[in-house]
């Protein structure tokens, strides 16, 4: 049996939860873990970077100078990538980096990665995460009192605008919701606070 204490956001004890060791007790696959956070970064990435190669940079349309009869290089163009100004040699141009890897391996990760976090008392569970209001200073009372200071991800059964927004102001505070949780974001933080209802759809989810 694998147990969690159940913490409030006042960071007092009010009882324990029992995890799926199928989910969050397995040995971390740290090999899929790295594909997964790569695949992650990778399909971040914008792919808009862009050089003029010679044929688009602006000029060069005439001999510099005479073929023959001068004591100077035989130039075609001054627009050549050797020259100032010229062109890129095997210029970048936009392209998509994004890949697809397989949802078995991907599931086998955020696994891994949440397992990990339980592993390393890195998993904190508490039984409801709520504001009535934009409030910072709850947040920043919440982690404190649960010993989260540090860069911390928290992760709320379905969007919550006051917790995301009042969470947004803090450096190194994320949020997240279970349905969407990556593998990323999981290994990115110190901390993993989630709500006892985001573990029971997580469970649900990947059972």
């Amino acid at each position: 049996m694998l147990n969690v204490t159940i913490f409030n956001m006042d960071g007092m004890n009010v009882g324990e939860m029992e995890l799926e060791e199928s989910i969050f007790g397995i040995i971390p696959n740290e090999s899929v873990m790295h594909d997964a956070v790569v695949n992650y970064l990778a399909n971040q990435r914008s792919g808009t970077q862009s050089a003029l190669t010679r044929g688009e940079v602006r000029g060069g349309g005439r001999k510099p100078y005479k073929q023959n009869k001068i004591d100077k290089s035989r130039a075609g163009s001054i627009r050549m990538p050797h020259w100032r100004g010229g062109g890129i040699v095997f210029a970048p141009k936009p392209r998509d980096y994004s890949y697809k890897i397989n949802k078995k391996v991907k599931q086998l990760a955020l696994k891994s990665a949440l397992s990990s976090k339980v592993l390393n008392k890195e998993f904190i569970v508490v039984d409801e995460i709520t504001l009535e209001n934009y409030r910072t200073k709850s947040i920043v009372a919440m982690l404190s009192a649960l010993g989260s200071e540090k860069k911390a991800l928290i992760v709320t059964p379905s969007t919550n605008p006051f917790v995301c927004k009042s969470a947004s102001n803090i450096p190194g505070v994320e949020t997240a919701v279970a349905d969407s949780l990556h593998v990323y974001n999981v290994l990115n933080c110190d901390q993993l606070i989630i709500a006892k209802e985001a573990v029971a759809m997580i469970t649900e989810m990947y059972a």
